[in-house]
């Protein structure tokens, strides 16, 4: 009798102790992929993507490119008109003066950095004095252009020499304006190939 009890007490207690356990937490929903048009979906976005990366790339390329064609544009005229920029001289006059020497010196830096570029020199002056004492001041001016360039090492066979005295004003008035600016060395270059930058 004492064993059956015992067996009762001890049903009563598991199901007690059982009883009071809680329920355990429902088990978490199967995870889900994306569905067959979500995937479509990202690899169309994915494409579209890359192609306007490629076309942004491409169209940054371009226009580097473009300024740097006109950088070196820019730059190919800039030295051209350095060495067709005229020097003036003072009445009666073929020394060079300070302010032609700067514009020269500019122009030895770019002949030095072209060695194939060749100056024809002209030499001008104003119209007073005869037609033949204005032919030979041009000329001297025109050399002593010539020897100031050549002074810097610069071989004397890239430079031209020619004198058209009055004959060809470059402002066609009778004052001292004009003489200023007729009293004068202009330059031509030869050959049109592209010129080096000198750094």
């Amino acid at each position: 009798m004492t064993a059956h009890r015992l067996s009762v007490a001890a049903l009563v207690l598991v199901m007690t102790v059982a009883a009071c356990r809680p329920e355990p937490p429902p088990p978490p929903p199967a995870p889900t992929g994306p569905t067959e048009e979500e995937l479509a979906q990202m690899r169309a976005d994915s494409i579209a993507r890359a192609r306007a990366d490629s076309i942004a790339a491409a169209e940054a390329a371009a226009e580097r490119a473009r300024a740097e064609a006109e950088r070196l544009a820019a730059e190919q005229r800039a030295m051209r008109m350095t060495l067709e920029q005229m020097v003036n001289f003072d009445y009666d006059e073929s020394a060079i003066r300070p302010d032609a020497e700067s514009v020269l010196r500019e122009k030895v830096d770019i002949l030095r950095a072209n060695p194939s570029v060749s100056l024809a020199i002209e030499g001008h002056a104003d119209e007073r004095g005869s037609t033949e004492y204005n032919l030979a001041l041009g000329s001297r001016r025109a050399e002593s252009v010539r020897t100031f360039l050549t002074g810097f090492g610069l071989d004397e066979g890239r430079f031209a020499t020619s004198s058209r005295g009055e004959e060809e004003p470059l402002v066609a008035e009778s004052n001292e304006e004009a003489w200023a600016q007729n009293r004068r060395a202009q330059f031509t270059i030869s050959g049109d190939e592209d010129l080096v930058s000198p750094r």
